[in-house]
């Protein structure tokens, strides 16, 4: 294939989507505006020299369980899953903790009185992972190739997370399906909060939630060097202003959310598409915090040591309070958070003896409150003498973080809110394709949605090749 392929932002979807076309033969030109690849997925010395911070997400089952980057040699361009010995902790104020073990029988034995209850709803899809995982992270179709496995998640997906966790008779449980379902950024009693439940748990069981070696910088390189053996090329410190400006390309993929995409689209997209992109709605944001520390994390609960990734919320009555403030436009003032510990299991990301974490909770988008107090509070409520720990640390506001990835506007890291408004039409009825026939959006803010899986890029690159012919 003779013809040149321009995609605008290497990060994972980008990337994705680079790939695909140079699998497909195409001369393909990746374009990004900061000077390191990965957007969201990059690793910095954010605090101190020699600790490697990971800017945005931290922990990956959806890499790791990704159809498209599964079916990729990655390891052979560098990168190499670490899996900490539990997926995640969630303390609670007894302190003790409750584990969402690997294994699911092992996870079903754990939970004790409702275990029998959690096996029930999550084997079906942990059995039939290589079967499932295709048909949720693709847009959502009305024949899909395995009705009845997707049937009965639909049945629970649908649902709210309150009412999903009423199957679960221990409190303890409840808290473990709020913190799940809390990643969704929608308030538990909305409809499909529960699928972000289902969502997290299953891969937890079917490929664990590990952390790459080195960083997230190490899923990004491994993308671009095999993007590089199939002759494709990166361009860092490249932003596009406008695509009239690039010439001799035959397709652009936009690894961009909507509002950029109209910034730069300009007069090759039709009024009426742009009029529907602008009614795009952007979700809440997150205020994370990087921490150099001196020490391990001094948990009560001596299992938190165990998980990569810690839940803190308590309860599940208080998690839910926390993220219904957040979906009304309130700051919580005892916000859910989520924290990563990667240097626990990966000795590269700090000097010895010393570790690394990051931790954040979510704000309604473009908030400029300071939630440090809030958050770093929470962390002492389950790690007494945790800030004696701290080194050194730096804040990211939502605007911090969009100033870092234009992507993540006014601090949304999921690429748009997901609720049943744009669940089935993100960004708009054509998914990836826009009003103009060689240009193509393949962000999270396409089918499947956030997280980094590839899946919005693979998938638009495919129909772009299809009607490319």
């Amino acid at each position: 294939m003779n013809r040149r392929a321009c995609v605008v932002g290497a990060g994972p979807n980008g990337l994705a989507a680079a790939i695909v076309l140079a699998q497909a033969g195409m001369k393909v030109e990746v374009l990004e505006a900061e000077s390191t690849p990965g957007g969201a997925v990059r690793t910095l010395e954010l605090t101190l020299p020699g600790f490697r911070h990971d800017f945005g997400s931290a922990i990956y089952p959806m890499a790791a369980g990704s159809p498209f980057f599964s079916s990729l040699p990655l390891s052979q361009h560098g990168l190499e899953w670490i899996h900490s010995p539990a997926a995640l902790a969630h303390p609670l104020d007894d302190g003790t903790a409750v584990m969402l073990e690997r294994d699911l029988s092992t996870a079903a034995t754990s939970l004790g009185v409702d275990g029998p209850a959690w096996d029930k709803l999550m084997r079906p899809f942990v059995e039939r992972w290589a079967e499932f995982a295709p048909q949720i992270l693709r847009p959502v179709s009305f024949a899909p190739k395995y009705p009845w496995l997707m049937a009965r998640f639909g049945m629970v997906a649908v649902q709210s997370a309150q009412a999903v966790a009423r199957r679960f008779r221990d409190p303890r449980t409840r808290s473990l399906f709020a913190g799940l379902a809390a990643h969704s950024f929608l308030s538990l009693d909305e409809p499909l909060s529960a699928a972000f439940a289902i969502m997290m748990a299953v891969p937890a069981h079917a490929v664990g939630w590990p952390i790459p070696r080195g960083g997230a910088q190490s899923i990004t390189n491994a993308l671009g060097s095999l993007l590089s053996s199939l002759g494709g090329t990166i361009k860092t410190s490249s932003p596009v202003q406008n695509l009239v400006a690039l010439n001799g390309y035959d397709l652009f993929l936009c690894d961009l959310t909507p509002r950029q995409l109209i910034r730069i689209g300009g007069e090759r997209l039709s009024e009426s598409y742009r009029a529907r992109l602008g009614t795009f709605r952007y979700g809440a944001a997150a205020f994370k915090v990087d921490y150099a520390l001196n020490a391990p994390i001094p948990w009560k609960a001596r299992e938190c040591s165990q998980a990569a990734t810690v839940h803190l919320g308590g309860s599940f009555e208080e998690i839910a309070a926390s993220e219904k403030a957040v979906r009304n436009g309130h700051n919580a003032e005892r916000p859910f958070v989520l924290l990563a510990q990667p240097s626990l299991f990966d000795g590269s990301r700090a000097p010895a003896g010393k570790h690394t974490a990051w931790a954040y909770c979510h704000v309604p988008n473009g908030s400029n409150v300071n939630m440090l107090d809030r958050l770093e509070n929470q962390i002492e409520r389950f790690a007494p003498g945790f800030r004696e720990c701290v080194i050194a640390r730096r804040i990211f506001s939502p605007a911090d973080l969009e100033s870092m990835d234009a992507n993540l506007v006014g601090g949304d890291i999921g690429g748009g809110v997901m609720d049943t408004r744009q669940f089935l039409f993100r960004p708009t009825w054509r998914h990836y394709a826009t009003s103009a026939r060689d240009i193509y959006i393949c962000s999270a803010s396409t089918p499947p949605g956030g997280g980094v899986h590839g899946m919005c890029g693979y998938h638009a690159a495919k129909m772009a090749l299809s009607r490319l012919g």
